[in-house]
């Protein structure tokens, strides 16, 4: 894909380069089930027509018919709706037959429909531009640009979710279609550690995970610990792992995705932790869905059922299930009762802030991993049962060892954008990131997924 893009932009085929980013990003969002090239390209064109209907565009005969049978509120009505019930029907239906199934008694057939890979993050990206185009904030006319806006392979698959005021620029700016090796060598600096991050440190940490939440009514108060620890450092390592590498492989195309974690585990309150994890998620939470609901213009009370709500629907994008919504309704909790605190004028120690946050989002962390809720609370329940330690139970008692390591790595050592601006084309970090990227190479034998990939 490098090596056809800047031989095109060299040849003065700006055209064609954005042809060829958009077809091979087809080939590669197709290359694990092709049927749901047809359903990307049909949220793009929908989504495209009903923006730019909405937008200052140059309206040609269809657009202005259009905008004289339907007004703009409804466009955005109908795109809103478009989006959303495309994403229900493919990620909630069968949450949908189960629940009702269990109410009325009934015996529906589950779907089983098969999730359509990064489904969550390209709706999120159009429904930003629609409400965008809705303001008169979108000055992106061009199908082809808006298509490689929403198909850029680094990271249609799990993100980070763009805006498009940041990516459209780029796609243009003539600074960009020259080679530029400080970006490849940046690029590459950055991929090299996010694959070591996920192959190495993240799937480690996956294999105990795994193995804890296998059967979880037998933990201990230590193995519920070490459950929820696992999962929480392979979370972490795996996500913004795969955030690395698309970045890393984007900056080799000279084009800059937003930064999306700021070592969260460092944080000292919920807000500051939602500052510093999945940033551009939180970002959309707060420009398309606290902020229209009112913010903090109404008053406390209306304030903190805005949070509440912001962060329900936030579980519920991540998952079609209890878990995810309990999940949701414990970070708004947090967020009501970290507002409110602020507002005495309160404030806790740092360490002792660092110490209850930390915690808070492990624990809510085993919600989110658990298979069921039955699952969920067993390990909860284990976390604070002060009965025997089996240590001779577990097949690898080292885990506690590993588990203080990891944490530890989270809070002292440097993250993967600090490191890359102090990345410079020396010996000395050719050959780190050399290493790094044979190593990662060395264990991709080994078969896992990005656990983003389901959302």
């Amino acid at each position: 894909m490098l090596v056809g893009y800047f031989w095109l932009l060299h040849n003065r085929l700006v055209l064609g380069s954005k042809v060829w980013l958009v077809g091979g990003s087809l080939v590669f969002y197709g290359y694990w089930n092709i049927i749901y090239i047809p359903l990307l390209l049909a949220s793009i064109f929908i989504n495209f027509s009903v923006g730019s209907a909405m937008s200052d565009a140059p309206r040609g005969k269809r657009r202005a018919k259009l905008l004289k049978t339907f007004s703009s509120k409804q466009l955005l009505l109908f795109g809103l709706f478009f989006n959303i019930a495309l994403l229900a029907y493919f990620k909630y239906t069968d949450f949908f037959l189960v629940n009702f199934n269990g109410i009325f008694g009934a015996h529906v057939p589950l779907s089983h429909i098969i999730l359509p890979l990064g489904i969550s993050f390209f709706t999120f990206t159009q429904i930003a531009f629609l409400v965008d185009a809705y303001k008169h904030e979108v000055k992106e006319y061009d199908l082809l640009r808006y298509m490689l806006f929403v198909t850029y392979f680094p990271h249609l698959l799990a993100g980070p979710i763009l805006h498009h005021k940041e990516m459209m620029p780029q796609f243009s700016s003539k600074w960009n279609y020259a080679l530029r090796w400080r970006n490849i060598g940046a690029g590459l600096f950055l991929f090299s550690i996010g694959l070591f991050k996920k192959v190495i440190i993240a799937d480690f940490f996956a294999d105990y995970a795994n193995y804890f939440y296998a059967d979880t009514i037998n933990l201990d108060m230590l193995q519920a610990w070490a459950a929820s620890l696992t999962y929480t450092l392979q979370l972490y390592f795996d996500f913004s792992g795969y955030t690395d590498m698309a970045i890393g492989v984007s900056l080799l195309f000279n084009i800059k995705l937003p930064v999306n974690f700021n070592s969260p585990y460092k944080a000292t309150s919920i807000q500051d932790f939602w500052r510093r994890w999945h940033m551009t998620l939180s970002r959309f939470l707060r420009d398309y869905i606290y902020i229209p609901l009112g913010g903090s213009r109404n008053g406390s009370f209306r304030t903190y059922v805005n949070l509440m709500a912001t962060f329900v629907i936030g579980g519920i994008w991540h998952g079609a299930g209890w878990t995810y919504v309990f999940w949701g309704f414990l970070h708004g909790v947090a967020l009501v009762i970290n507002h409110a605190w602020k507002s005495f004028g309160f404030k806790l120690p740092t360490v002792f802030a660092w110490f209850i946050t930390f915690n808070f989002v492990n624990l809510a962390w085993v919600f989110f991993r658990a298979p069921t809720w039955e699952d969920a609370t067993n390990v909860v329940i284990a976390m604070f049962d002060l009965g025997e330690f089996n240590l001779d139970d577990i097949y690898d008692s080292s885990v506690y060892w590993q588990v203080i390591l990891g944490v530890i790595m989270t809070l002292v050592f440097k993250n993967s954008n600090q490191w890359a601006k102090m990345q410079k084309a020396t010996l000395k970090y050719q050959l780190f990131t050399a290493l790094l990227l044979i190593i990662g190479i060395l264990y991709l034998s080994k078969v896992s997924e990005f656990i983003y990939f389901q959302f």
